[in-house]
């Protein structure tokens, strides 16, 4: 794991200085990131619907056909990149009020890194359940959260008080942004490619 992902989780705010360094220098820098580990939870979750599956009922088994699930991971793969893109131009949009103004790369790549627990949070889809799910994802969301405040200030060289209050309106986007992307994406799944599952018996 590279050392910019692991300061994220041991020393967050020196990460986002060196970030902040690293995309200065070399515009784009956040790209193999982002495209890497945005990989995890489709890979992790094509895994776990065809090969695991989960389970509805006592000694019944589902899962989902190699297409259908195919078609769902490059789905939410496209959809993790659009939400990413997305907050990073509304990020450049709200830097008209900063004193510094970040490129949209710089923005983009402050999202990307922000959305890193996320990513992280998708080896859970190797073992479909939804307690666990749930579980990950609220610690993923919570610790992205902490991210959020403690990074912005920091990442585009505002005051602290500023900072917060920019956090806050970011997170509120991106809560809508999170909501409206997936549940497109949901809707378009059942309703357009219509999902193929398996069922078997165990025992």
């Amino acid at each position: 794991m590279p050392a910019p992902i692991v300061k994220l989780f041991t020393q967050p705010n020196f990460a986002w200085t060196d970030i902040r360094k690293e995309e200065e220098a070399h515009p784009r820098h956040y790209l193999a990131h982002l495209l890497l580990l945005a990989l995890i939870p489709a890979v992790c979750l094509f895994i776990g619907t065809t090969y695991v599956g989960w389970s509805l009922a006592e000694n019944e088994t589902v899962k989902l056909s190699t297409s259908s699930a195919l078609q769902l991971c490059v789905m939410l793969y496209l959809t993790i990149l659009l939400g990413v893109a997305v907050m990073g131009l509304f990020i450049r949009w709200m830097s008209r009020t900063f004193d510094s103004r970040p490129t949209i790369n710089q923005c983009i790549g402050f999202a990307a890194y922000t959305a890193t627990p996320f990513f992280l949070a998708g080896f859970a889809g190797l073992y479909p359940s939804r307690w666990l799910a749930i579980a990950v994802l609220g610690a993923a969301g919570i610790y992205s959260t902490f991210l959020l405040f403690v990074g912005l200030p920091t990442f585009m060289h505002e005051r602290k008080e500023q900072g917060l209050l920019n956090a806050a309106c970011v997170w509120g986007v991106g809560l809508l942004v999170l909501v409206t992307i997936l549940v497109e994406m949901i809707l378009l799944w059942f309703n357009v490619l219509t999902p193929e599952y398996l069922r078997a018996t165990v025992g």
